[in-house]
This record gives C-alpha cells, structure tokens and sequence, in this order.
C-alpha cells in the first residue's frame, strides 16, 4: 500500500478484515487448532496483549479507556473487569459483532461499549488510558504520528501503543508472507525504525506533554511487534 493516503490505507484495512479474513480471524483469536505459522502469531498477540496489560492500573474503577482496533474485544474485557468504562473500537462492522459475541457480562462495575468505526474520531470522547494493539502497524510512520497527535489531544494519563521494528528477521518474515495466495493476505506492514520514530515524536508540537515510558519487543516466531508506553508529564 506504498503511497496511500490514510483514508485509503484505511479502506484497504477495513475491507480486508470485513470481508477477506473474517473467518481467519475468528479462528486466530480462538482455541481453535491452527497451523505453526498463525499458532506463532496468536501466541505472540496473547503474549503483546498481556503486556499492555500489565502497563494498566490493577483497578480501573472510574477510568475510562479507548480499546483503539480492538478486533474480537479481548483486552478490552479484561480492562473491563478490572472497573474500566471502556468504548472498544474497530474500523470492521463483522469484528465488532464478534466481539460483542463473545464479550461476556463485565463483573467489577465495568462496561464496554463495542463500536464500528475510526479511532480517531473526536465523537468518541476524552479518555484516561487509551491502548491501540497492532492497530497502527499498517501505517507510515508520518500517520501514526499524527494519529497520535490526534488521539493524545483526547487522553489524560497513557496511550499505549505497538509498531513494527524495522529488524532484518521481520523483513524477511514479510518476503515470505508475500508468498501466500494474493487472497489471504492482510495488509502491508510498515516497519518502522525505533530510534526514527522517537525522533518523530519527539518533535511533534502536540506531543510536546508526553514522555516515553515502558517499552518491550514480542518476538514470537512469525509475531514481532513493539510496545511503547507514552505518559503525560
């Protein structure tokens, strides 16, 4: 998707997991058996989703969170049961009726408001915690900038945030991913390099009231994503 602008970008995205990997997805984020290559990913993802996790209050009583791509809706569950008022939003109408499929009744005096539509939409509110899981690896890093900007206009404490590394293993895990069937892929990552985007941030006025805090890389066969914990100073 080189060149697209984000609507496009986002089109392109919503298309594919309305449509295209529907089935492949509720599989993923499943017990059903899966081959090596996506056993390797849902690991990886539980094992990413785990780790934002961790990176929010035990008790989210009276917090309000925005699950930024929430697919099938299971962190925004646990954030949930931990007392979150939660809005879980995903660009795809068939993932968000998932979710509220599989979404069990929140105890701990939580809620979850499941939603189709954009992340960046203002309608949505302000927020205390807002985590975006692999939700901004199919942008340039230009995109994920501003859409943080954007986002962190809205967010009083953290945005919790992955992207792609730009690692030589990951490049070739891409090369080998374009070898499937034009059917079955999802859309192009964009690696990002880590230094460059610091530098990005860094350098964006909006963001100029947020410090980097935790990060930690998930390496786990064909799943490689980066963390980064930004808090308001």
């Amino acid at each position: 998707m080189a060149g697209l602008s984000y609507l496009e970008r986002r089109s392109a995205i919503e298309a594919y997991f309305d449509r295209t990997a529907v089935e492949a997805w509720s599989r993923l984020t499943s017990d059903a058996p899966l081959g090596r290559i996506r056993a390797s990913v849902r690991a990886g993802r539980e094992t990413m989703r785990q780790t934002l996790l961790s990176w929010l209050p035990d008790d989210m009583s009276g917090l309000r969170l925005l699950d930024a791509g929430c697919g099938s809706g299971a962190l925004a569950v646990e954030a949930a049961r931990r007392g979150a008022a939660v809005v879980a939003v995903d660009l795809s109408p068939t993932l968000i009726a998932l979710a509220r499929q599989r979404a069990p009744r929140c105890p701990g005096g939580g809620s979850i408001e499941f939603l189709a539509g954009d992340m960046l939409d203002a309608g949505l509110g302000d927020f205390d915690h807002i985590v975006g899981m692999d939700c901004l690896i199919h942008y340039p890093q230009a995109d994920m900038v501003e859409a943080l900007n954007k986002i962190g206009a809205r967010t009083r404490a953290s945005m919790l945030f992955t992207f792609a590394p730009r690692t030589p293993a990951l490049a070739i895990m891409h090369a080998a991913g374009r070898l499937f069937p034009r059917k079955d892929r999802a859309p192009a990552i964009s690696p990002v390099a880590e230094a460059a985007l610091r530098r990005a941030l860094v350098d964006e006025p909006g963001l100029s009231n947020w410090r980097f805090a935790r990060t930690q890389r998930i390496k786990n066969g064909f799943y490689v994503s980066q963390a980064q914990e930004l808090r308001r100073a």
